[in-house]
């Protein structure tokens, strides 16, 4: 199968590849995987290997046909939407290539699924649930998203937080758009706010291209924040770092979802983009709005100033993570 490019699609796809392992038992499971995102995936108990692999460009789609035909492929689900994605499939040979009919690549595909519009965000997990359900001809497939830390991934973790004692707060305030990103100053006063009430030490994670963000960040709060970027923080430590906080205050990106998927206690912030697109099942958080009261038939990515996310109060924020630490989690079945 071909997974899709984006952090948090990527753990969205994880109740699919469960369902796979499951109902395919005796059979081989093999994901593309973007180069990264196979550290993400690595302690999941359900495909068999990883091949991490860019597909962009022009010659992305021959680099994945060859992946596909020197593991035999028998049959595709492709995961991610693109027109490239099915193109590989289709060179590549594999008798049987399922996928979404959409952007043109309808031919291509031995099992193509009419994509349901409704004119409303769909939640993106109900969108590959769908997939799933159709490429296994199965009735349901549990929701959840998931995923495994390892035993590497945890050493890392105990070295990127040495000198980090006691329970946590993680901060993320990167994201991959900067109107998704809430005002830096405000997640220093919730920091400095929340470390002095709960006496919690402070952390901070990103991606490298945002080390700077997080400086930034510890040179305005009062308290000491540990800047996990300038330690060569990957997405597999991000993994076990995220596991151990004791709540993640977080912009809607990729940390959110590896959150969701290890039962970390969030909060998260929605500006201008629409919360329906990413509902997390059975995730342990809390949502704020820019506007809560957006009428339902308006979509959140088309009203940018009326969903600013510098609307959101640092009081709000605050407030979120109380409820949630003096909430415990409900007991499993």
């Amino acid at each position: 199968m071909i997974c899709p490019t984006w952090v948090g699609d990527t753990v969205m796809t994880t109740p699919v590849l469960r369902a796979m392992r499951e109902e395919l038992a005796g059979a081989t499971l093999i994901g593309i995987v973007r180069p990264g995102h196979d550290e993400l995936l690595d302690g999941s108990p359900w495909l068999d290997e990883l091949i991490p692999l860019n597909i962009k460009g022009l010659t992305g789609p021959w680099r994945a046909r060859r992946a596909l035909r020197g593991c035999e492929a028998e049959a595709v689900l492709l995961l991610p939407n693109s027109f490239r994605s099915a193109l590989a499939a289709r060179l590549s040979g594999a008798p049987v290539r399922i996928g979404y009919r959409r952007d043109g690549r309808g031919p291509l595909l031995t099992h193509p699924l009419e994509v349901e519009r409704t004119g409303l965000p769909t939640p993106t997990v109900d969108y590959y649930l769908a997939l799933g359900r159709f490429a296994l001809g199965v009735d349901s497939i549990r929701p959840k998203p998931e995923l495994s830390v390892t035993d590497w991934q945890e050493a890392a973790a105990d070295n990127l937080l040495a000198d980090v004692e006691g329970p946590f707060l993680l901060l993320n305030p990167g994201a991959s758009k900067k109107e998704k990103r809430w005002p830096i100053e405000r997640f220093a006063a919730a920091a400095d706010a929340l470390a002095g009430s709960r006496s919690l030490a402070v952390v901070a994670g990103g991606a490298p291209s945002e080390a700077d963000l997080i400086r930034e960040l510890a040179g305005i709060a009062h308290t000491r924040i540990v800047n996990l970027a300038d330690r060569g923080l990957g997405l597999g430590s991000l993994k076990a770092v995220i596991r151990r906080a004791t709540v993640l205050i977080t912009n809607d990106t990729g940390p959110r979802h590896i959150a969701a998927a290890l039962g970390t206690p969030t909060v998260c912030l929605f500006g201008p983009t629409d919360h329906r697109w990413t509902t997390l099942p059975e995730a342990r958080e809390r949502i704020l709005l820019a506007e809560p009261f957006l009428p339902e038939e308006l979509v959140a990515d088309r009203m940018p100033k009326i969903c600013s996310i510098d609307r959101i109060r640092t009081a709000d924020v605050i407030a979120a993570v109380e409820s949630l630490l003096d909430d415990p989690p409900s007991a499993g079945p």
